[in-house]
């Protein structure tokens, strides 16, 4: 399926937010648009997922319905425990008795079998967000928008939690836009890196990464030189 977006614009009144956006994006991979707080990231994931048709430009093979969508915050039921947070999404797309079973299976995936029935005011910040990754894996959709998922935890948490992102969408195989500010987690994330300018938010570079898992480390040599080059195209 070809994913791409052309001369995306979109405004808040007066406001010009994305400025004439143009992008493909691989299928089966991982795209992370890379650009400063407050560009316009969230307002282009919310096209992309169909939540926002008020834009002009072209968007294919997005939409509603199409999408799994893992938001800056977990967006949990507090109400609910771990499996019925990610059976709920699944409510329309399946028989209940199957959207329980897929709801465990995908709590599995993630190594919460054990917070099955736990709900989110007892589990870690980390593990909201593995609730989180499992409830858009387990929905059946073509591709995952995830929006600076990762950025609420500490270091260490955050390596885990992205290391079981890219553990599950390998296995997954399904295509992923990912967005956010930090450059070296869009290093260790990205098989493809788009940067954006400031507002109105129009694409700067494109680059492709061919780094494997270990050149991507917080730590690596490989990743501080491309660090580099990043910088150099969101500060140009």
């Amino acid at each position: 399926m070809a994913y791409e977006i052309a001369n995306l614009r979109k405004a808040y009144g007066e406001s010009q937010v994305l400025g004439g956006i143009d992008l493909s994006f691989q299928e089966g991979s991982i795209t992370v648009v890379l650009g400063p707080s407050g560009c316009g990231k969230t307002s282009l994931l919310n096209i992309l997922a169909g939540l926002d048709e008020d834009y002009s430009g072209s968007v294919t093979g997005f939409g509603s319905g199409k999408v799994s969508y893992v938001f800056q915050e977990d967006r949990l039921l507090p109400w609910m425990s771990a499996a019925d947070n990610v059976a709920f999404v699944l409510r329309d797309r399946m028989e209940r008795a199957r959207a329980r079973t897929v709801a465990e299976e995908a709590l599995a995936s993630v190594g919460l079998s054990e917070s099955t029935y736990m709900k989110p005011g007892l589990l870690s910040g980390g593990m909201r967000r593995r609730v989180a990754l499992a409830r858009a894996f387990a929905y059946p959709s073509d591709a995952i928008l995830l929006d600076e998922p990762f950025s609420s935890l500490d270091l260490k948490t955050r390596i885990a939690v992205m290391d079981l992102f890219m553990d599950l969408r390998t296995r997954d195989g399904r295509s992923a836009v990912v967005v956010t500010h930090d450059v070296r987690e869009a290093i260790y994330l990205g098989d493809r890196i788009a940067t954006l300018s400031d507002k109105p938010a129009r694409i700067r570079d494109v680059f492709d990464l061919s780094l494997d898992r270990g050149q991507r480390a917080f730590a690596s040599e490989d990743a501080a030189g491309f660090e580099a080059r990043l910088y150099a195209s969101i500060l140009a």
